[in-house]
C-alpha cells in the first residue's frame, strides 16, 4: 500500500465559525498522525465563507506545534498572491521550528475569484506568468549556500529547506514540475478529466535535480466513507448543494445534509453536482477500498491525499479512521501530540 495523506479545508459548516473550523483541523491533524497518515496540507482560499485556511503558514505552525511526526504543509501556497521572499521566510521559519516536518506545496491559480486577487495583489497584472520565475527564485532562498551570500535576503533561508511541491489541475504545473525536478500533486478531486494526461506529462518532462532524484507523483481525492453506502451518500449532500451554491454565485458555509435533502435541485443543478461529484469516492470500507486501489493503479501514483469535506466533524474523523483501517496504515512510533498546550482535544 502506498502511502495517505490527508487535505483538510479547516471547513465552517452552517452554525460553526472559523475559530471551530481551526480547532476542528488540529483534532483532525492529531488523528491522522494517531491512524499513521503520511501528511497533512492545507489550502490557501480567499472570499470564501466554507473555507477559513486563508493563511497556511500559521495554520501549519499550529498544527506542527501539536503534532510530532506527521508532515505538515500547504496544498497550497498560491505563489502569485505573494512576494516569493516573504513565502521564503515563512516557510524557512516553519522548517527551522520543526526540522524535517514541513511541506511547501505551490499552486499558480488565485485561490478566489478575480476581484479578491486584485485585492491580495494590489496591481492590475496578477502575476501568474511569472510563476515559473517566482518559484525558481523562492527555491533559491531556501538552497543551501555553497559560498558567502550575495545579498542578505531571506533570514530564515538558506539551509532550512521544506519539502517544496508543485500543484496543478493541468499540464502546466505538471510539466514546470518535470523541468525543475520537483514532486507532483494532480487536483483530481476537482480536474479528474485531465490526470492521465498530466502525470504522462509530468513523468515524461521530469529531470532530476538536487531536490528529487525520481518523478514522485500524489494525487489528491475526495472520500467520504462510511459504515454503509447510504449514509455515506446521505452525507455527500452537503458537497453536491455545496458545488451548486459556488458554481451559481451563493457561497455560503458548508451545508449540512439535511439542508441539501431539503433543497429542490433544477434538473441543471443536479447535473451539474452529479458531474462534479463523479470522480468523488463515496460509500461502505469496501467500496471505497476498491475506488482508491483503482485510482491508484490508473494513475501510478506514489501517494494518494483524501480530502473529505462533511458536516459533521465526527464522520469526517469516522471517514478517516475507515480509510486508515482499511488501508493497513501502521501508526508511527513515539508519536506524542501536544493537545494540552494547544486546547485540541485528541478525542
Amino acid at each position: 500500500m502506498i502511502p495517505l495523506s490527508v487535505l483538510d479545508l479547516a471547513t465552517v459548516t452552517t452554525g460553526s465559525s472559523a475559530a471551530q473550523a481551526f480547532a476542528e483541523t488540529t483534532e483532525t491533524a492529531i488523528r491522522a498522525e494517531q491512524l499513521g497518515f503520511h501528511r497533512l496540507w492545507v489550502a490557501e482560499h480567499h472570499g470564501m465563507p466554507a473555507v477559513a485556511s486563508s493563511a497556511p503558514a500559521v495554520l501549519i505552525a499550529h498544527v506542527a506545534n501539536a503534532t510530532s511526526t506527521i508532515r505538515v504543509g500547504s496544498g497550497g501556497v498560491m505563489l502569485p498572491n505573494h512576494a516569493p521572499l516573504v513565502i521564503a521566510e515563512q516557510f524557512a521559519t516553519l522548517e527551522a521550528l520543526h526540522p524535517g516536518r514541513i511541506d511547501l506545496g505551490l499552486g499558480r491559480a488565485p485561490g478566489t475569484d478575480h476581484v479578491t486577487a486584485r485585492a491580495l495583489r494590489r496591481a492590475a497584472d496578477l502575476g501568474a506568468d511569472r510563476f515559473p520565475d517566482d518559484v525558481v527564485e523562492l527555491i533559491k532562498y531556501l538552497l543551501p549556500l555553497e559560498g558567502p551570500p550575495s545579498h542578505p535576503f531571506a533570514n530564515p533561508g538558506h539551509g532550512y529547506l521544506p519539502e517544496v511541491w508543485l500543484l496543478g489541475s493541468s499540464t502546466y504545473s505538471a510539466q514546470l514540475a518535470g523541468l525543475l525536478g520537483l514532486p507532483f500533486s494532480f487536483a483530481y478531486h476537482f480536474a479528474p478529466t485531465l490526470v492521465d494526461e498530466a502525470l504522462a506529462q509530468y513523468r515524461s518532462t521530469f529531470r532530476a535535480s538536487i531536490l528529487l532524484e525520481q518523478p514522485h507523483a500524489m494525487v489528491a481525492v475526495s472520500v467520504i466513507c462510511a459504515p454503509t453506502s447510504d449514509e455515506a451518500l446521505w452525507l455527500s449532500g452537503s458537497s453536491a448543494l455545496s458545488i451548486v451554491q459556488m458554481r451559481t454565485g451563493r457561497r455560503g458555509q458548508l451545508p449540512s445534509p439535511e439542508e441539501a435533502a431539503a433543497y429542490e435541485f433544477t434538473d441543471d443543478e443536479r447535473s451539474m453536482a452529479r458531474e462534479a461529484m463523479s470522480s468523488h469516492v463515496i460509500g461502505d470500507p469496501a467500496s471505497v477500498l476498491q475506488g482508491l486501489r483503482d485510482l491508484q493503479q490508473r494513475t501510478g501514483s506514489d501517494e494518494i491525499m483524501v480530502s473529505t469535506r462533511v458536516h459533521s466533524h465526527d464522520a469526517r474523523l469516522r471517514s478517516l479512521e475507515l480509510v486508515a483501517s482499511m488501508w493497513e496504515l501502521k501508526a508511527p512510533v513515539n508519536q506524542t501530540h501536544r493537545s494540552d498546550e494547544t486546547g485540541a482535544d485528541a478525542g
